[in-house]
């Protein structure tokens, strides 16, 4: 009998005490979630024994989520993207689209696996590969979903790490897509006309003569 009091009595006891890695008040990102913020650090009693635990609030999914702070590192929960990390994916986000010849659904799985990573620059690829030109092909209904995830949880981090406004954060982030993309079409179409200098010529002929046009 004393040995079962003492088996309940060990049970219960003090939980253990791990170095924190963050506090209330900081941001953090988790895997599945994306950012979110440590609003308190408690001791809580589940099944007879006291975990500490993370609260994290996720505002934009209305979600609170309790991480034991034990498991916090294994979890891959981290805090916010460095200057350096920041600037790669600001590189990476002016990089060539990587779109690879498989079927959609294959796609589709790397790009979720990308997006829950819980790693900015691997976010940041799948916006990158999924953002759209005016003048290309439009998204495809699960494409479109796939984007809007990314992009909304690439922005919430940049501004946050940029203390910028999240509208202004996603201008920035789009105007840098947009100018990576019409200084590669106007890289493409130099290298054509150098090496198709008669078929240049007369396209642009054909512009020139389309554009001087005049109504009678």
């Amino acid at each position: 009998m004393a040995t079962k009091k003492k088996s309940v009595a060990a049970k219960k006891a003090a939980p253990k005490k791990v170095k924190l890695e963050f506090k209330a008040g900081d941001f953090i990102v988790y895997p599945a979630h994306g950012m979110g913020q440590v609003v308190a650090i408690k001791t809580e009693t589940v099944a007879d024994f006291e975990i500490e635990v993370y609260v994290v609030l996720f505002e934009q999914d209305k979600m609170t989520l309790r991480v034991p702070t034990v498991k916090a590192k294994s979890s891959n929960m981290r805090g916010l993207a460095n200057d350096m990390v920041l600037k790669d994916a600001f590189t990476t986000l002016k990089g060539r689209p990587r779109v690879k010849r498989t079927m959609w659904s294959r796609r589709a799985q790397e790009y979720e696996g990308k997006i829950n990573s819980g790693d900015l620059l691997l976010l940041t690829e799948v916006v990158r590969d999924l953002y759209r030109t005016d003048e290309q092909p439009e998204q495809s209904y699960s494409e479109r979903q796939l984007y809007e995830r990314a992009i909304d949880r690439m922005v919430r981090e940049v501004a946050e790490i940029m203390q910028m406004e999240r509208g202004a954060t996603m201008d920035h982030i789009l105007e840098t897509l947009s100018a990576a993309r019409a200084k590669a079409a106007a890289k493409a179409a130099a290298k054509f006309a150098a090496e198709n200098p008669e078929l240049a010529a007369e396209a642009e002929e054909e512009d020139g003569g389309t554009d001087g046009k005049t109504s009678a």
